[in-house]
């Protein structure tokens, strides 16, 4: 049987979801510095142009038109910097918006699109090393895109119907609901590493739950994490 080429996005999941380094009492060494790679004033342009392209949706309740123009917005600034990992999270989180949870089962292509957003954003934020220094916009994006695919995949694990919404997403689809639940620990520890302490909560209660995790008690976290994690576009 011949063997599977995983893309980049793909191993970047895989790297992130079974990484034994992602330990729940590590935190990560923030600065308040520049990306590498960027001057002040390259990262100040692609923030002011970030800022007016989610700013349609950062009130209450935008329209499918509002959320697809900043989509395409965001797209446009994504492929014109394709290094620029803040866009990529946000484009994750635009994608979000177009669909309720209970809605994403229906739309495994675009469940697999935002993880793909996301795992690149990961990937283009986080050091070589996880001693080294990240930059305080590099610690929004990771605490924000490890956050958001924690929620995802918590959301997944609630039943067999929900798993269907990572049908198309390589590295996740194949997890059993358990499996799901102890990937979505990791990434909420990989969060709260970053700096989102809400995140680094519901990492600690979802990992004694691990192999035990019933359908009550998935039922509630997913509704404590969904309290919380509102979507609320910004730029970092």
């Amino acid at each position: 049987m011949a063997g599977t080429s995983l893309s980049n996005n793909d191993s970047s999941v895989l790297s992130a979801l079974f990484d034994p380094e992602a330990s729940l009492s590590k935190f990560a060494r923030i600065e308040d510095s520049i990306p590498t790679g960027m001057s002040l004033d390259e990262l100040r342009h692609l923030q002011d142009c970030e800022r007016d392209a989610i700013r349609p949706i950062n009130g209450e309740n935008p329209s499918t038109v509002d959320i697809e123009q900043s989509i395409s917005r965001l797209t446009k600034i994504i492929d014109a910097n394709s290094q620029y990992a803040s866009a990529l999270a946000n484009r994750a989180q635009a994608r979000r918006m177009l669909f309720r949870d209970e809605n994403l089962r229906s739309h495994p292509d675009s469940v697999r699109q935002i993880f793909a957003d996301l795992s690149e954003a990961i990937r283009l934020s986080t050091p070589k090393d996880s001693a080294d220094t990240v930059s305080s916009s590099q610690a929004n994006v990771l605490a924000s895109a490890h956050t958001h695919r924690g929620y995802l995949l918590l959301l997944a694990s609630k039943d067999e119907i929900n798993r269907q919404m990572l049908a198309y997403t390589v590295g996740v689809a194949e997890l059993s609901l358990d499996e799901l639940v102890e990937a979505a620990s990791r990434e909420f520890g990989l969060g709260g590493r970053y700096g989102n302490d809400s995140a680094k909560q519901i990492a600690v209660k979802t990992n004694p739950y691990a192999k035990l995790c019933g359908s009550i008690v998935k039922e509630a976290l997913t509704k404590e994490i969904s309290d919380y994690y509102q979507l609320q576009i910004q730029t970092v």
